[in-house]
């Protein structure tokens, strides 16, 4: 079993100690968190690689929440993007060490702007500089991001609002998403999905960018293998030109919006010879090449298990491309320079 599997197998019982800290010992944290970002006239929300992914996930919680921030890359925000007066960022890394957060530090305090740090790492240079830091509380993965990436999603979505109610909705839904592992992996396997060089485009709306963007990565990163992420409109939007019968498809499902019209998406690029990967919930198993069903979750919470089927896709992949995703061939666990490859 490669390291990267035992990673995702463990990642719902890594999440639900995750939630369990921060509804309990972490509590208080997570509330002087909110507490800044609702005196706060701007919010910005900054990670790089994996954690920026996760930051499309708290953004769309802060729009459910009625909380508009603004996203930014944080190589971006490093050197572009100016932080007004009454500002607070917070800053997503597992880590706390990455250059171009640690760099974003002072031009945060320059600024007056206070930091929330959401990381796994309470004694990096990040929760140093930080007004509060929120813990993730779960083991480091291996190499690949993995469960390091979700709970970055979930602590950091959890400072846009977090009750009795949604706790408990979350952890049943961890919870039953623990007892579809071996499902996803059945289904994985036995899937004419897979193709070892084909052209791969990820498609989501919603929190569930945040798994889109991520999949792609685990292609690169786990497979070796190029991919592309995209919203689901803007694929409508031009780049559908693309669309042979050697192009594979992963589209996420939303459970409320636009679902018949996607599924409508689906049937049609099925018609000219495309494969598809469908993830969502309550999904016909005949609605899709490969369709992989998710828990429910409570409302726009759909990301933090909807990845999970993707991780295992992608390690998959690696397996029937004969490379090793235990190992990165040029990039290291932690950037903290900003030259060279």
């Amino acid at each position: 079993m490669t390291k990267l599997l035992e990673d995702i197998l463990r990642q719902p019982d890594e999440l639900l100690g995750s939630l369990a800290y921060s509804t309990g010992d972490g509590a208080s944290a997570l509330r002087e968190a909110a507490g800044l970002v609702g005196e706060s006239d701007h919010v910005f929300v900054t990670g790089i690689g994996s954690s920026w992914h996760a930051g499309m996930a708290v953004q769309a919680r802060f729009d459910a929440a009625g909380k508009p921030c603004r996203l930014v890359d944080a190589s971006e925000l490093v050197h572009y993007a100016p932080f007004p007066s009454n500002a607070t960022l917070i800053a997503l890394s597992r880590s706390g060490r990455s250059v171009e957060i640690v760099e974003s530090l002072p031009k945060a305090r320059a600024a007056g702007t206070r930091v929330i740090a959401v990381t796994n790492t309470p004694d990096s240079p990040l929760a140093d500089e930080a007004d509060v830091t929120l813990r993730l509380e779960a083991a480091f993965d291996h190499q690949v991001s993995v469960t390091m990436y979700s709970a970055l999603t979930l602590v950091g979505g959890l400072i846009a609002g977090c009750d009795a109610g949604l706790a408990d909705g979350l952890r049943r839904g961890l919870e039953a998403s623990r007892d579809m592992l071996s499902e996803w992996r059945e289904r994985i396997d036995d899937a004419g999905w897979f193709e070892l060089s084909a052209p791969t485009y990820f498609l989501a709306r919603g929190g569930s960018r945040a798994s889109c963007y991520e999949a792609r990565l685990m292609w690169e990163e786990a497979a070796k293998a190029p991919a592309t992420a995209l919203g689901t409109g803007s694929f409508r939007h031009g780049p559908q030109e693309v669309v042979t019968d050697a192009l594979r498809v992963g589209l996420w499902l939303d459970p409320a919006t636009l679902h018949d019209e996607d599924l409508e998406l689906v049937k049609d690029l099925r018609s000219l010879g495309t494969k598809v990967m469908l993830i969502g919930v309550d999904v016909p198993d005949d609605a899709a090449d490969l369709v992989m069903p998710v828990a429910r979750m409570p409302d726009g919470w759909q990301f933090l298990v909807d990845i999970m089927p993707a991780q295992l896709a992608a390690e998959h992949l690696s397996r029937l491309r004969g490379v090793d995703c235990d190992a990165f061939l040029y990039c290291p666990y932690i950037i903290e320079s900003e030259g060279g490859l």
